[in-house]
């Protein structure tokens, strides 16, 4: 069943254009000129009940405009849009009911307060009575490892701990929709993968469907089942994941130091694309080569001082998409 359903969406913005010089500016004051953009462009998909969908792009792509409305804080140029059955445009406050939203730069805690304090705010305005908001909050705080975090203010929380409160509060009233924008933006590795393993600890759980933005290819990899790709307001690919992993994200990146001097012999499905200063960058395609037989080669070299692996930049990723003229499935 489709709980998200987008036909012809498109999102038109009217910009003031500014003029140099002061008689273009005085002219602009009588007469201002404007520019449209089209930030989504006819776009059309659905998601359905306990799906878990990344919605990728690099930036400028349409990820964020589309999301905001389809929570309803902004309304569409043209087109149609259901949430559960909702118009966000015209029933935002009927939808904010069955839906929670995460947005990794923007927070909906008090700064200068207790994540807690928040936490019963947000109790009254999803008209939570007490003890349900009490054994909700339990729960959150159990699931979440929150602990003494309720008690400090939110100015002093590292920014993993404030994000972790930040989905424990839209996940407050139960929604049936988890809407993630960037959620894992500035955390370490470690935290990382404690809120990919949150995301889906509650999607198992509690069958709450996400949908995700994110420039991380590691959030789409193991947390999606399926992925959606934009660029310049237009759908360019829609398809499992499963597929995605195996026709673009199949490329490491591995920058490796070493203690002394090497000549590199890579082997199948390892190209050495920059050395010097005792370091070498290497890209590694896994369909060919898996990431620990690459990492035991060059141990296998001897002399290495450090090494970090790393995915390809999401833009260089869907720059492969795009320019593949990939068909919208």
């Amino acid at each position: 069943m489709s709980i998200i359903e987008i036909r012809n969406l498109n999102k038109l913005y009217r910009t003031r254009v500014k003029e140099e010089g002061l008689k273009a500016s005085f002219q602009a004051l009588v007469r201002p000129v404007y520019t449209e953009v089209q930030a989504v462009k006819d776009i059309s998909f659905t998601v359905e009940r306990g799906e878990i969908c990344a919605f990728i792009g690099p930036n400028g792509a349409g990820k964020s405009t589309t999301i905001k409305m389809l929570t309803g804080i902004l309304h569409p140029t043209s087109g149609e849009i259901s949430v559960l059955g909702f118009n966000p445009a015209k029933q935002r406050q009927k939808l904010s009911y069955h839906i929670g939203t995460v947005f990794g730069q923007k927070s909906q805690l008090w700064f200068h307060l207790p994540p807690t304090d928040s936490f019963t705010l947000l109790g009254a305005i999803y008209d939570l009575d007490k003890s349900t908001l009490k054994k909700r909050v339990d729960e959150l705080t159990e699931c979440f490892e929150l602990g003494d975090l309720l008690k400090i203010p939110v100015r002093k929380l590292s920014l993993g701990q404030r994000i972790r409160c930040e989905v424990a509060a839209s996940l407050l009233h139960s929604p049936e929709i988890l809407f993630l924008d960037e959620p894992t933006i500035g955390l370490d590795v470690v935290v990382k993968q404690r809120i990919r393993e949150l995301i889906l600890r509650m999607n198992h759980e509690d069958g709450t469907t996400i949908f995700l933005t994110s420039h991380d290819t590691g959030d789409v990899e193991q947390v999606c089942k399926r992925a959606i790709v934009i660029n310049q307001g237009q759908i360019i690919l829609d398809q499992p994941i499963k597929k995605l992993k195996y026709d673009y994200l199949n490329k490491k990146i591995i920058t490796v130091r070493f203690n002394l001097e090497q000549h590199l012999d890579a082997p199948i499905g390892v190209r050495v694309e920059k050395t010097g200063n005792l370091g070498a960058c290497l890209s590694v395609d896994t369909r060919l080569i898996s990431i620990d037989e690459a990492m035991r080669w060059l141990i296998a070299q001897g002399g290495v001082a450090d090494i970090t692996v790393q995915d390809p930049p999401m833009e260089e990723i869907i720059s492969t998409i795009y320019t593949t003229k990939a068909v919208v499935v």
